[in-house]
């Protein structure tokens, strides 16, 4: 068989085969999900800018930003405030985005990444229907939004971790060479 090399003389990787059927939807839901979170901010930045007047009113302050006196707060407080939600509710999307590109790419962290982000993602459903644990973003119709991030989570780690897409996330090229027997010291057993 005609092994191809590169111009360095390195051989070429082997061409990793089409991700199976489980893979690609996996990845369609993980592009699901971006379109969740992207929904999620959008409804968020409608409700923050609609209640701008009320959180300006709840004396509310940002450590270093600033303090709010005489009963209302700074329209630059909240407006940075508002901002830096927004921003942080961005990270999901970028996140949801570049694992179902790994993942597509038959990349086993990824894989794993994805599996301990559904651990976090759990927390946050946690958070978002008791009040205890953390959110990742800004989140106006708590629990709606998370659970159905969480959803699609659930079911893009089942299809990921399915027999037909573990072996497409095996890293190609490699063969697996069983143990040896350990081999006693002193002659060979005679054979009878």
């Amino acid at each position: 068989m005609h092994q191809p090399y590169l111009s360095s003389g390195q051989p070429a990787e082997p061409e990793r085969p089409a991700a199976p059927a489980p893979v690609r939807t996996g990845v369609k839901l993980m592009y699901a999900g971006a379109a969740v979170s992207a929904v999620s901010l959008l409804t968020s930045l409608a409700y923050l800018v609609g209640t701008k007047d009320a959180i300006r009113q709840a004396h509310l302050s940002l450590p270093g930003m600033g303090s709010c006196s005489a009963g209302h707060c700074h329209a630059a407080e909240v407006y940075t405030f508002i901002v830096l939600l927004m921003v942080f509710s961005l990270i999901p999307i970028g996140v949801w985005l570049w694992m179902a590109w790994a993942n597509s790419q038959g990349r086993n962290w990824a894989r794993t990444l994805s599996t301990a982000l559904f651990g976090l993602a759990t927390l946050e459903l946690t958070y978002a229907t008791t009040g205890n644990g953390f959110s990742f973003g800004v989140t106006a119709v708590s629990p709606i939004f998370p659970a159905l991030a969480w959803l699609v989570g659930a079911a893009t780690v089942w299809l990921l971790w399915r027999p037909a897409s573990t072996a497409f996330f095996k890293p190609q090229g490699f063969v697996r060479v069983p143990p040896r027997r350990p081999t006693l010291p002193g002659p060979p057993p005679r054979s009878l």
